[in-house]
């Protein structure tokens, strides 16, 4: 993933192409499993996180792994938006993309993408749960709007995305 030297992309050292944003329980032995392996065949550097350790809140070089990515690729998933880790995460790539103009693609794996943008379904329900949480409640304006942003970013969007989405990705990365 090439960038000129001018770009805010150099300021920092990039240690990764990809940075991988998903919901573990979602996608984890279908979509990521081929993805990841497609993403290595093709020679392109992916950090997905799926080996970490859950806690209460992301720790600091996770969110430097994301500063050091190129690329984040976020995969919005059915049960997606009822993860704290995930929005969390995803507040750090929006935040990434405005400052340092890292690239974004959305996928959205088997979910409408106007449930995303509109926080309506199974995202409107976890936004509405995390809401009664006392201790996200401070964190949930910042979730909507990092969700409604990115979601509104051009992406992948398949209702039954199959094996052939991988490749897809693949090829979204390098025509950017």
């Amino acid at each position: 993933m090439a960038s000129s030297s001018t770009s805010p992309l150099k300021k920092l050292e990039k240690q990764y192409d990809v940075f991988v944003n998903f919901r573990g329980e979602d996608v984890r032995d279908v979509f990521l499993s081929h993805l990841h392996k497609a993403l290595s065949q093709n020679e392109i550097v992916a950090f997905v996180d799926e080996k970490l350790d859950r806690g209460e809140d992301i720790s600091s070089s996770l969110l430097a792994i994301i500063d050091k990515s190129y690329i984040s690729v976020v995969i919005f998933s059915e049960n997606y938006a009822y993860s704290p880790w995930c929005l969390d995460e995803l507040v750090k790539i929006l935040e990434c993309n405005k400052t340092m103009e890292q690239m974004v693609l959305p996928v959205f794996y088997r979910v409408d993408p106007s449930h995303v943008q509109n926080l309506t379904g199974k995202f409107g329900d976890a936004i509405a749960k995390h809401r009664e949480e006392p201790e996200y409640l401070h964190k949930v304006d910042s979730w909507c709007q990092a969700l409604r942003e990115i979601s509104e970013m051009s992406g992948l969007v398949s209702q039954n995305i199959k094996y052939n989405c991988p490749r897809s990705v693949i090829l979204c990365l390098y025509d950017s």
